[in-house]
């Protein structure tokens, strides 16, 4: 590759970041605008080309780490539903997961029955806590119902994610019963987001 090479795909970028910049201002802070998203793509796709080729010219890189984003595949996946769509109703589905590494149960047993005693629910005949899953009931019903109530000692947080997909119109009617997985993805759901949560590793002590 030759320097005006470089300098071709420098442009690029400078034009997708100008570009996706008019792009924000003009959407004026809406997330699921659709000229923001094909710029966002421009210009991830410009950058990650021209780190490729100052790799491949001077062996150096630049301080992105981009992966180049397929737009038909990106589109399908998680493009924003257009503006022309934004007043029909929808049903969507969000799911959160996240896991935990118990260091000791009895612990974390220790740490429900604390809670207990500290803001005790209902008349105070529940059942005693011996299980994992009876303390992170109690953890949760003692707290807000969220998974922030599990942000204690006794629960070590792993990776978490978070899913946002559409469901296909009539798939879920008011008081049903879903008797099937609900973390199960049905196969005409659209999925729309997804935000993955990885945990920052504590540094070494030196």
């Amino acid at each position: 590759m030759t320097d005006p090479d470089l300098e071709a795909a420098l442009d690029q970028v400078v034009e997708a970041a100008r570009a996706h910049l008019a792009a924000v201002r003009a959407a004026g802070g809406r997330s699921d605008d659709e000229a923001v998203w094909r710029s966002y793509v421009a210009l991830n796709n410009a950058s990650f080309g021209y780190d490729e080729l100052l790799l491949d010219t001077f062996g150096e890189v630049t301080p992105w780490d981009l992966e180049p984003i397929d737009p038909t595949e990106a589109d399908r996946q998680w493009a924003p539903v257009p503006d022309a769509e934004s007043d029909q109703q929808i049903t969507i589905s969000v799911r959160q997961r996240r896991d935990f590494t118990v260091p000791s149960v009895a612990a974390l047993l220790r740490a429900a029955e604390t809670i207990r005693r500290v803001a005790p629910r209902g008349d105070g005949s529940a059942e005693p806590i011996e299980t994992v899953g009876a303390a992170v009931a109690e953890l949760m019903q003692s707290g807000d119902g969220a998974l922030g109530s599990l942000d204690v000692p006794e629960l070590e947080p792993l990776r978490g994610v978070v899913t946002v997909s559409q469901l296909p119109p009539g798939a879920v009617e008011p008081d049903d019963e879903d008797e099937d997985d609900p973390f199960v993805a049905d196969a005409a759901e659209l999925p729309l987001f997804r935000f993955d949560e990885y945990v920052e590793e504590s540094p070494e002590p030196r």
